[in-house]
């Protein structure tokens, strides 16, 4: 029998404190937590429909069938659904003298259906004459490099809490797929693949393909979401679609109107004070008509003119005013602008255009009337030495007291003028509009507050500053938003509403950006004026709706019936936001700093936009 071999003491001895050394190490490394046990999910369960990872279900479909005709923009409603997906997409070159070939024999099989079926009398096949058109098409396309050829693979993995949440998103998707035309399935027994396959590793285990050319690839362009991103510009709120940022500059369109359109409560005042704010951080200036003292703690915050307009101030606005501009051709034409300008102020202090008994406008002035009140303006300013000649316009301008004395000497119906317009001279008006001006708006926030004003007065007192500011942005080119809040009370009347569209149409010239703010949209949308000034806004904004309003402003801005339903029930401080072709739906934002400046809640409380 062989012998055993004998180990000495000191052999065995280091046996055993090497399988010491080696037990020591082994727990020593189950002790430890590497950054993949951190990162990595507990575990994974492979199922034939599903798969859990962790705690949460996946399940991955591919698609395998698609229309005749693909759209761009079919992916939108599948990138922008509002669940957690992983979508991977594989695109592989083919040869284009492979493809060429293929075609070839396959038009010749066609053809040859075609053939048999017409010797046997059958019908003729629509679907096989369609089919040998679009291969015929595809070869003239391939043989002149207009088209290539791929292979596509679309897949997606869907994301839930449980089964039954999963089997709902799963069939939301179907839906979605289904109104496309475009069909998938499950990866049946190929879950870990179809997992794998969606990961950002870019490996196509299902290899589940379709023949596409470049067109058809080109509408499975994943990023056609909705998104009104610049690099320039500030921040106006969330993208509902995508969570994405809205931020926009409104000079960079081809005008930098804006109209918004809100019931009572529903944030308007909140967003564009909100804007303004932010603008004025880019270098903008803001100028603001405010009817209901709610931009004052706005204004002071950031050092601000506020301007208080009543009979009992002291502020005085000459509309006689010429603008002190530099360009020669402006500066001869500048007389008769302001003589325009001063014709449908008249009108409208006289009292505006009326409907009579009969259903017809009544003008506030007669012929008659019209042709002594412009030569009464013509002489008033001859009297303080300005007239047509640009070199006279650095003269005093006169006051309408000084019309009131021209016309009261006049032939004709200038006393009964005269005596129509003493309200505004010595009577219940008097002082406010019949003095030289006194303003001074040289500040990068300046609101005229018109609160105070009798209601008669009111849209007087609007058409007045909108001229005096439109004198002074014609004067110096800078980046500067004017915002008329409660524009209603100036598309009451003809003459004020035209003279709003006028800014509106030719703001853009001045580097001037016009935000008309509403909440009578009805009587706004259904004006010619108020629709020319919309269609002259490149961007819009539509919060919360009153019901009757919602109607109206579906038709103006082609909504959706989706959207339609929405815009009556928006939250405070969401809405549908435009800028030239597009439009999201839009949550605003702000600070809580910025909420503290801008906030009209009563109570001080957080307002939820």
């Amino acid at each position: 029998m062989p012998k055993k071999k004998q180990l000495s003491a000191s052999e065995i001895a280091s046996q055993s404190q090497a399988i010491e050394e080696m037990e020591i190490q082994r727990a020593f490394e189950q002790g430890i937590t590497t950054l993949r046990d951190m990162i990595s999910p507990s575990s994974i369960e492979l199922y034939n429909n599903y798969f859990r990872l962790g705690t949460k279900y996946g399940r991955t479909l591919y698609v395998y069938g698609y229309p005749r005709t693909l759209y761009t923009g079919w992916l939108s409603p599948l990138i922008n659904i509002d669940e957690v997906l992983d979508i991977s997409m594989y695109i592989y070159p083919v040869d284009t003298q492979v493809v060429m070939k293929n075609l070839r024999k396959k038009v010749t099989q066609l053809e040859a259906s075609i053939n048999v079926g017409a010797e046997r009398g059958k019908v003729r096949d629509p679907e096989l004459e369609a089919a040998i058109n679009d291969a015929e098409e595809l070869r003239d396309q391939l043989q002149v490099g207009a088209e290539r050829f791929f292979r596509f693979g679309l897949y997606v993995t869907l994301w839930a809490d449980s089964l039954d949440e999963l089997t709902f998103i799963q069939q939301k998707i179907e839906t979605i797929f289904g109104q496309q035309l475009v069909f998938s399935k499950v990866a049946t027994s190929q879950q870990e693949q179809g997992m794998n396959s969606t990961m950002p590793q870019c490996t196509d285990q299902l290899q589940i393909r379709r023949n596409m050319n470049t067109g058809a690839i080109s509408t499975c362009f994943p990023f056609t979401s909705a998104d009104l991103t610049q690099e320039n510009g500030i921040l106006y709120g969330i993208n509902m679609h995508n969570n994405g940022l809205v931020i926009f500059d409104r000079f960079s369109l081809e005008n930098a109107n804006l109209v918004v359109f809100a019931k009572s409560g529903a944030g308007k005042s909140f967003t564009v004070k909100l804007e303004a704010l932010r603008s004025m951080m880019i270098g903008s200036e803001i100028l603001i008509i405010d009817p209901e003292n709610e931009y004052q703690k706005l204004c002071d915050a950031v050092g601000g003119s506020y301007i208080r307009l009543s009979l009992n101030s002291d502020t005085r606005i000459n509309p006689f005013d010429l603008p002190k501009v530099i360009d020669s051709d402006e500066a001869n034409d500048a007389l008769k602008a302001n003589l325009v300008t001063l014709h449908g102020l008249f009108r409208l202090m006289l009292g505006g255009n009326q409907i009579g008994p009969n259903g017809q406008m009544v003008p506030a002035l007669n012929p008659n009337e019209e042709a002594d009140l412009d030569q009464a303006l013509i002489d008033t300013y001859a009297r303080a030495g300005i007239t047509s000649d640009p070199l006279t316009h650095q003269s005093t301008p006169p006051t309408i007291i000084n019309l009131y004395d021209t016309l009261l000497h006049m032939e004709g119906t200038g006393p009964e003028l005269a005596q129509r317009l003493r309200k505004y001279t010595t009577g219940t008006f008097a002082g406010i509009f019949s003095q030289q001006s006194n303003v001074d708006i040289n500040n990068q926030m300046v609101v005229f507050n018109i609160r105070d004003l009798e209601d008669e007065l009111r849209p007087v007192a609007m058409y007045i500053v909108l001229s005096h500011i439109w004198n002074t942005v014609r004067a110096e080119k800078k980046k500067r938003i004017l915002i008329v809040d409660e524009a209603w009370q100036l598309m009451k009347y003809d003459d004020s509403a035209n003279f709003l569209f006028s800014l509106a149409k030719r703001a853009r010239k001045y580097y001037l950006g016009l935000t008309t703010i509403t909440q009578d949209v009805d009587d706004f949308i259904t004006s010619k004026m108020g629709r020319a000034i919309v269609a002259n806004s490149s961007m819009q904004l539509l919060l919360k709706q009153s019901p009757s309003a919602v109607d109206a402003l579906s038709e103006v801005f082609k909504l959706t019936s989706e959207e339609k339903k929405r815009l009556g029930n928006f939250p405070v401080g969401q809405g549908l936001f435009f800028a030239g072709p597009s439009h999201v739906h839009i949550q605003i934002i702000a600070s809580q700093t910025e909420e503290s400046l801008i906030t009209t809640n009563p109570n001080d409380q957080k307002t939820q936009v």
